[in-house]
């Protein structure tokens, strides 16, 4: 007999080829690189939000993309790709971007619509159990599943629910319930069991449901809208299991006068504090974690779900444990409009519940399916009698064929061998632990441990979206190596090459109406004011030190600046000795001013330092400009302009 483990996965090596084998149309080619039209749009539409497109819009990003494109094989050739630093940051992006892709979307957002939907109601559940042994064998399954179906069939027959779960049902609690749970919710119950229960008409009953546990038969009691959910706190007055009437009376009397206290304005933490009995709240005020339906005993639920407004306070309840005072801190209904922040959380749910394991599934099943996975035709038991003598005596190395290199399945680029599955059964489970029903669980969990990350490895062979954000993070990294390399070091120390520009185009230089000034910006108005009254009650040459005073609260800075770069809300007038109005950044709310030293009306030249910050921007566009013409001689740049027309 082969191994079964995950053969429903195979698919023809053909379809794989199939569908590997279109490829996106090229728009374009820089060498011997291909852009394909896909790329160029998805660019395009990152860097060209709230922009209508048109053949324009397109021919003019296509002149900078394929600049961009130039600079990015200019840094391949010059193998800036292999340099430490650019290996680790790619490196470490990727670790931390893959994740966000090890799940199966389709599924995961399935199972987030069905919360969604299920959420909506609340229904009322009767269960009966049968239960199984810890350590079942085939005869207990049998026996319980036999059990479950005559159950079962009462039922059908007409026998009342209640009184075959008084009968029958093995949970603790029936004794005091008939098998009545109350209501749940979404969330409340694994997931099987839910699905069950959300199953149910009104009045309906199920089939027997098989967990680890034993068999389940739900009845679907009743349904009403979600109570959504709710915080509280609560003051416990407990008293032991054992009470006698006269302790629980007395229990009762001191619940009565803690209540008394809070209708006559008593602070509710305060009290909490100093008497309830509930170790895990008291110290909180009595406050409680937020909380919906089916997480505590049905009495309590439907005592704080009845308080009708934040702050109400319920009178004493009794329960098993004594009397409960609640108060209502928040209540939250379940959201009934579908929208992203209503999404958002209840993926958040899911990703954090054992439901996960559905799309866990799904992932590995279409993981197997993308990556060619490939069993080896191994005997089940031949491979389980290996591994059984190979744990217990380290020097069993063959067995009817088998040996430490044997593979036992592949994927597309590698293969998996018996050393592998040991090492990690040894570092699993004990050696002389296992059995074959627990030596094939955890062989399906190597499995699926190995396909997982043999998919996270090669994630950009099967996901075009990661594969695109890779790529656009190492191109980015590479473009900023060598512009930095070749142009802006350059333009930022070449003095001669600056000075010569400047000589070359001093007409392109000038001050417009100008001013000499102070540059205040406070963090907000109060220190604004404080400041400026200072500066008003001492000499102006005193500013600095005024406002290094407020240390990061204030920042200022002096200089020639043009009319338009001066925060001037009103349009005032500018003159020399004027203090501006307040103009608050809409950014950060901080507050800016300014202090007129001179006024320069009329437009004027200037110089190479007043220039030097336009110029070194001016001489970097010069420096590209020029490389780009090189680049375009030395890399063969082709355009297929019948797809350029193709574009949306």
């Amino acid at each position: 007999m082969s191994i079964p483990v995950k053969t429903r996965f195979l698919i023809p090596t053909l379809l794989l080829l199939f569908v590997s084998g279109i490829s996106a149309q090229t728009l374009f080619t820089v060498d011997h690189s291909t852009v394909s039209r896909e790329e160029f749009l998805k660019a395009y539409s990152k860097n060209n939000t709230g922009q209508k497109a048109t053949p324009t819009t397109y021919r003019d990003y296509l002149e900078l993309y394929i600049r961009y494109k130039l600079k990015v094989r200019a840094a391949y050739d010059a193998q800036l790709d292999t340099l430490a630093g650019q290996r680790t940051e790619l490196q470490n992006f990727r670790s931390q971007v893959a994740e966000s892709y090890l799940k199966d979307e389709t599924s995961l957002d399935r199972l987030v619509k069905e919360a969604f939907q299920r959420g909506q109601k609340d229904i009322r559940l009767s269960h009966i159990l049968i239960q199984l042994p810890k350590n079942a064998t085939p005869a207990d399954t049998v026996t319980a599943y036999e059990k479950a179906m005559s159950v079962y069939a009462a039922l059908k027959k007409g026998k009342k629910f209640g009184d075959a779960a008084l009968q029958y049902s093995d949970d603790p609690s029936v004794k005091s319930n008939a098998g009545n749970l109350g209501y749940i919710t979404v969330f409340t119950l694994p997931y099987t069991l839910e699905s069950v229960a959300y199953s149910l008409a009104p009045g309906k009953f199920s089939l027997p449901c098989r967990t680890k546990g034993g068999y389940h038969i739900f009845r679907n009691d009743g349904e009403r809208k979600s109570l959504g959910r709710i915080k509280i706190a609560q003051i416990l007055v407990a008293y032991p299991p054992s009470a006698t009437g006269a302790m629980q009376m007395a229990t009762q009397h001191k619940a009565d006068s803690i209540y008394a206290l809070l209708q006559q304005g008593g602070d509710f933490a305060a009290l909490a504090r100093a008497n309830s009995a509930d170790n895990l709240s008291y110290q909180q005020g009595g406050e409680l974690p937020e909380f919906g339906v089916g997480r505590y005993d049905s009495a309590f639920e439907a005592a704080a779900f009845s308080l009708d407004r934040d702050g109400a306070i319920s009178k004493p309840i009794p329960s098993a444990f004594g009397y409960h005072i609640l108060k209502r801190i928040a209540r939250k209904p379940f959201p009934t409009q579908w929208d992203e922040p209503t999404a958002a959380v209840l993926k958040q749910q899911v990703l954090n519940d054992p439901r996960i394991e559905v799309s866990r599934k799904a992932l590995l099943s279409r993981i197997e399916q993308q990556a060619d996975f490939r069993p080896a035709n191994i005997s089940e038991s031949d491979l389980w009698a290996f591994t059984d003598s190979s744990m217990r005596n380290m020097g069993f190395s063959s067995f009817r064929g088998l040996d430490y290199n044997t593979t036992l399945f592949s994927f597309s680029h590698q293969s998996y061998t018996l050393k592998e599955w040991l090492d990690y059964a040894r570092a699993s489970r004990g050696p002389r632990s296992g059995g074959a029903d627990a030596d094939k669980e955890l062989y399906d969990r190597f499995v699926e441990r190995m396909a997982l990350g043999y998919y996270r490895d090669h994630l950009e062979d099967y996901n075009k979206d990661f594969a695109f954000q890779l790529t656009e993070f190492r191109e980015g990294n590479l473009l900023f190596e060598i512009m930095q390399r070749k142009i802006w070091d350059k333009a930022s120390t070449d003095s001669a090459g600056l000075r010569k520009y400047y000589d070359a185009h001093k007409d392109k230089y000038w001050w417009e109406a100008s001013a000499d000034a102070l540059l205040f910006t406070c963090n907000n108005t109060r220190t604004a004011e404080d400041l400026k009254t200072r500066l008003q009650a001492h000499p102006i040459a005193g500013w600095r030190q005024m406002s290094d005073s407020g240390a990061l609260a204030i920042q200022a800075d002096s200089g020639r600046y043009e009319l338009t770069q001066i925060p001037n809300p009103n349009k005032t007038d500018l003159t020399a000795g004027l203090y501006t109005p307040f103009s608050t950044n809409t950014a950060d709310n901080s507050i800016s001013f300014a202090y007129i030293l001179n006024i320069y009306h009329e437009r004027s030249p200037r110089n190479f330092r007043d220039a030097r910050g336009f110029v070194i921007n001016d001489y970097q566009t010069y420096l590209e400009d020029e490389w780009i013409a090189e680049l375009k001689k030395k890399y063969a740049v082709k355009v297929d302009d019948a797809e350029f027309k193709k574009l949306p």
